[in-house]
């Protein structure tokens, strides 16, 4: 019997027993919705009182630069419904020495730590990511190609996974110092940086040379927003193989979370040892 069909239906397992649990507390439900919503709308309110006093950031219309934020939006929900949660958990489930039990699953441990638990009422998000998404382009007259939107979506899925090998790996450490809410934190630190265009870095100052270097090749968090929402808009890459980097820095990023979660937990001594 394949292998996939029985990922696939643990998958839907862990979001029906997900959605259960969200019904159980419906008004923590609804008062998630909420926030979220009226952060949303403050994220909006604030952008839309700058462009009123200036007619671009950098190279980014108005239209432009809320294509961006739908952007990052729609790349921070998705990690923060079906991730981040499980993430966060990953140093509770060796406190309580629940992670022994799921070690002894015949399925893969990463699918089972990463994929057991989704924020469903960040879900929302999505759709008002979408929303925004579909006013910036409407509003920017901007000739969207089906070629644009298959390499835009294929690249917000390489944003996914280069934030999420990115927390995979810091939630990895909490086997080896038992607590690392310091590290954990690093990851939102870290992720302010892709909240704004990588072009913005490139004001002539040596320090935002730097920052612009060092987030575009090092730790690339610049590319995984602006370079989706550069492509879907059609516009121009400085330099124009940076969508390779984006690539080619999720896949590396990707095989070495896997080797440090692996390497983990063969550093896991059990609960009953």
């Amino acid at each position: 019997m394949s292998m996939r069909p029985q990922y696939s239906r643990v998958w839907f397992t862990f979001f029906r027993n997900s959605l259960v649990r969200e019904m159980t507390f419906r008004g923590n439900f609804l008062i998630t919705i909420i926030t979220r919503m009226l952060w949303f709308c403050t994220q909006l309110a604030l952008f839309e009182i700058i462009f009123r006093a200036v007619p671009a950031i950098n190279d980014w219309s108005r239209e432009q630069y809320f294509a961006f934020m739908a952007t990052g939006m729609l790349i921070n929900s998705i990690v923060e419904s079906f991730f981040m949660p499980n993430c966060a958990n990953f140093s509770e489930l060796i406190r309580t020495g629940n992670l022994d039990f799921i070690l002894l699953k015949p399925i893969d441990t990463q699918f089972l730590v990463s994929f057991e638990k989704v924020q469903i009422a960040h879900l929302n998000q999505i759709l008002l990511a979408g929303c925004l998404l579909g006013y910036a382009i409407h509003s920017s007259g901007t000739t969207i190609t089906a070629a644009n939107v298959a390499m835009y979506l294929l690249l917000i899925l390489t944003g996914v996974a280069f934030f999420y090998s990115l927390m995979i790996t810091l939630a990895s450490t909490t086997i080896w110092f038992g607590r690392n809410q310091g590290l954990y934190d690093f990851w939102f630190y870290i992720t302010i940086f892709a909240r704004y265009p990588r072009s913005i870095y490139s004001s002539g100052s040596i320090f935002g040379e730097v920052l612009m270097f060092a987030f575009s090749y090092v730790l690339p968090i610049l590319l995984v927003v602006t370079v989706p929402a550069r492509v879907l808009l059609d516009m121009a890459l400085q330099p124009n193989w940076l969508i390779f980097v984006a690539f080619a820095a999720t896949l590396v990023s990707l095989f070495i979370s896997r080797a440090v979660f692996h390497t983990a937990l063969r550093s896991y001594r059990s609960a009953s040892s």
